[in-house]
């Protein structure tokens, strides 16, 4: 492994010591050699765009390293951030096996290394390894909970501070460290700009940066730069409706 950014790369799926906890790569060891040999493995910058909304599906990213945002915009200029990406997961799966446009843009929100297969590449991959087709599956299926998560937060929300609450709530599942007696606080990273969790929870930046003042205001949480701090969780459990 080479050291690129902040973490290393992962040349060699074989020896990934993430395989067990991905879906998409929890696979016999033949499938892994498989995809070994017809991957392209590239680390990306923050900011850069892997698949395009409208564009032909010229191939799937399966992300290693790093997360992406999922969006999609009007002609206006609107954009609504359809959720964040994490490790493990694969970005323009829908597109390249219905062989239909790109239906949204991915684009990193932090250093990220993702494998590139090409649409061609892997639908001989999975023509030729059958147990592919069920790790494609539970893939989409995830896509879908997801999809049916947001709308179901979105509508049934009651209010932007309890939208901002789930947002935060559903980070705290994955924190920086177990908090512990001395420090009971839970850290979480938080790459987005408060734009982002506008367009994430469907509402304006003046309106999210009001309420984590408010948040930070009650004692609620703490924010230092990138790391957020939630100091007292039941208060934003007690926003958030069943």
């Amino acid at each position: 492994m080479a050291p690129a950014y902040n973490f290393s790369i992962i040349d060699n799926c074989l020896t990934c010591a993430f395989r067990e906890d991905r879906l998409f790569c929890d696979v016999s060891n033949e499938v892994l050699e498989a995809l070994q040999a017809v991957k392209a493995t590239s680390v990306y910058s923050k900011g850069t765009l892997l698949c395009l909304e409208g564009q032909p599906p010229r191939g799937i990213f399966i992300l290693c390293t790093g997360r992406a945002k999922l969006f999609t915009s009007s002609s206006e200029g609107k954009t609504v951030i359809l959720r964040i990406v994490e490790p493990g997961e694969v970005l323009g799966l829908t597109a390249v096996i219905g062989d239909t446009p790109y239906e949204a843009t991915a684009e990193t929100i932090e250093p990220s290394q993702a494998n590139f297969i090409s649409r061609t590449d892997f639908l001989r991959f999975m023509e030729e390894h059958p147990d592919v087709g069920k790790k494609v599956a539970q893939q989409l299926t995830h896509n879908c909970k997801c999809a049916y998560d947001e709308i179901r937060s979105l509508g049934l929300s009651n209010s932007v501070p309890e939208k901002i609450a789930k947002l935060v709530l559903s980070w705290a599942e994955h924190p920086l460290r177990p908090p512990t007696k001395e420090a009971p606080e839970i850290a979480i990273r938080v790459t987005l700009t408060q734009e982002e969790i506008a367009q994430l929870t469907g509402t304006a930046r003046e309106t999210v940066s009001r309420v984590l003042r408010d948040f930070k205001k009650k004692g609620w949480l703490r924010i230092k730069g990138a790391t957020w701090f939630l100091l007292k969780q039941e208060e934003l459990e007690k926003l958030v409706t069943t």
